[in-house]
């Protein structure tokens, strides 16, 4: 519910910013309006506001798209093995949290959405190298 607020609201501001934009410009180009500091200014903010939503707009649908499954020459089961961390990956992560196999797990799952399409084991080598580095 809350990213999809976020993108109506977004096209819904990036819209009246545009039209108010073309408006602005339309008139400094017919000459209507005169180009004074006001008038600077105000054009200036809307391209500001305009760009912004929009780099926000689109990097929220590149953020919900979800990575693509790559072409295995193995067929499901190369999929299989990336969806699968390596057991010792997951030991040392486990270990080096005293066994808390729930803490492992979320901070696995964290790092899966901070970085999103990442190999599996990427994911718990994160994690153990975020976690040694902290504890220095």
């Amino acid at each position: 519910m809350g990213q999809k607020f976020i993108i109506s609201t977004a096209t819904v501001i990036l819209l009246i910013t545009g039209v108010l934009l073309g408006y602005v410009l339309s008139q400094l180009v017919l000459g209507f309006l005169s180009l004074n500091l006001l008038t600077f200014l105000g054009t200036f903010s809307l391209i500001v506001i305009f760009g912004t939503l929009y780099y926000v707009l689109f990097w929220e649908f590149r953020r919900q798209q979800s990575p693509s499954p790559r072409p295995s020459s193995n067929g499901s089961k190369l999929q299989t093995e990336e969806r699968t961390p390596d057991a010792s990956l997951k030991n040392k992560l486990i270990s080096l949290l005293s066994g808390d196999t729930s803490t492992a797990e979320r901070l696995v799952e964290q790092a899966k959405q901070d970085f999103p399409g990442m190999p599996e084991n990427w994911y718990w080598e994160k994690s153990i190298a975020d976690l040694e580095r902290d504890r220095r």
